[in-house]
């Protein structure tokens, strides 16, 4: 044991400000965040906050590790990692097989899944999609249970189409060089086509299948374990999207493409600031719930809603109540 005799103020004073103790002060809880996917630019926020001193601020020092979001899940219900970053829609799944799972900061208040056609497919309607090749990332994607939901609600179903999956990092290729019909992705790789001068058909399955994108979950133990840290966690969450909100749009791009994802084309630069600027910024990361209890917050209703139209569609066997999965960062540690 070390003990330390203090005598005098003074003493007490360079003692308090030595670097034995600036080390303790600086030591951060280590955490590993596993998002869904591979390393993209649009989590520009969350590399931002890294870079920027957020989440060592709040005493946190942030891993990243990648992978499908029902692996992610599966990895927090089994506390191999920390906190994750999957697919509203995967998290309602895994509640629904009982996995001990909790969301704790809904980050994408709104989902940002779509189909997306050529305009010249003739695809306008998910009616349209009978015979065709849809490309989807994984079985066990969010995106393929949009697609499920998109054509049950056509009167189809997967039978009556072709499924391919194709690699993230190929899908929007996968599509631009006919080699598949319509892909169901990201609303965002719209914006990717029109940049390469593809009119573009899109379907965004937000308006059937009300959900939610990106958010961060933790298991059930961690939450009542310990629960300051999921606290630290979330703000931090919180601080490093309102700083790129607050006009850092270009400075957090800049960061995710030089350190977090340095093989992403720098000329996509002008495409990523046009999503940030006219989806993520005004419809995604914030809501007129964030207005008012700030960003982040739980519409367990909505929650709810897309819980029962997974269910009534049989995606998923029974819908799970939002309210034992679902928590509102402000009311952790409460």
């Amino acid at each position: 044991m070390i003990q330390f005799r203090v005598t005098t103020a003074a003493s007490l004073l360079a003692l308090l400000t030595s670097p034995f103790f600036a080390s303790i002060a600086a030591a951060a809880d280590k955490v590993v965040l596993q998002i869904d996917g591979a390393a993209a630019p649009f989590y520009a926020p969350l590399y931002a906050g890294v870079d920027k001193g957020i989440f060592e601020k709040n005493g946190i020092e942030v891993e990243f590790i990648y992978a499908a979001a029902a692996d992610i899940l599966t990895n927090i219900a089994a506390g191999n990692v920390d906190f994750g970053f999957p697919n509203g829609d995967a998290v309602v799944a895994a509640a629904a097989n009982g996995l001990p799972v909790k969301v704790v900061h809904t980050t994408y208040q709104r989902g940002i899944g779509a189909l997306l056609a050529k305009g010249s497919s003739g695809i306008k309607t998910y009616k349209d999609l009978k015979g065709k090749k849809i490309a989807v990332t994984s079985l066990a994607s969010p995106n393929y249970l949009q697609l499920q939901v998109g054509l049950k609600q056509a009167g189809l179903s997967l039978d009556d189409v072709s499924v391919e999956v194709v690699a993230t990092g190929a899908i929007v290729q996968s599509l631009q060089a006919g080699q598949v019909d319509a892909i169901v992705f990201s609303e965002l790789r719209k914006y990717n086509l029109e940049a390469d001068g593809t009119k573009v058909t899109m379907i965004l399955s937000n308006d059937f299948l009300p959900s939610f994108g990106n958010v961060v979950v933790t298991s059930s133990k961690k939450l009542s374990a310990n629960p300051d840290l999921v606290k630290r966690f979330t703000t931090a969450v919180t601080q490093s999207y309102e700083w790129v909100i607050d006009g850092h749009i270009g400075d957090a791009l800049d960061i995710s493409l030089a350190k977090y994802t340095p093989t992403w084309p720098k000329d996509q630069k002008a495409i990523l600031t046009t999503a940030f600027e006219q989806t993520f910024v005004p419809s995604v990361w914030q809501s007129a719930l964030t207005k008012q209890k700030g960003l982040g917050a739980a519409d367990l209703a909505a929650w709810q809603k897309n819980a029962d139209i997974l269910a009534q569609y049989k995606v998923i066997d029974s819908a799970p109540k939002a309210a034992d999965f679902v928590v509102d960062p402000s009311t952790i540690g409460k």
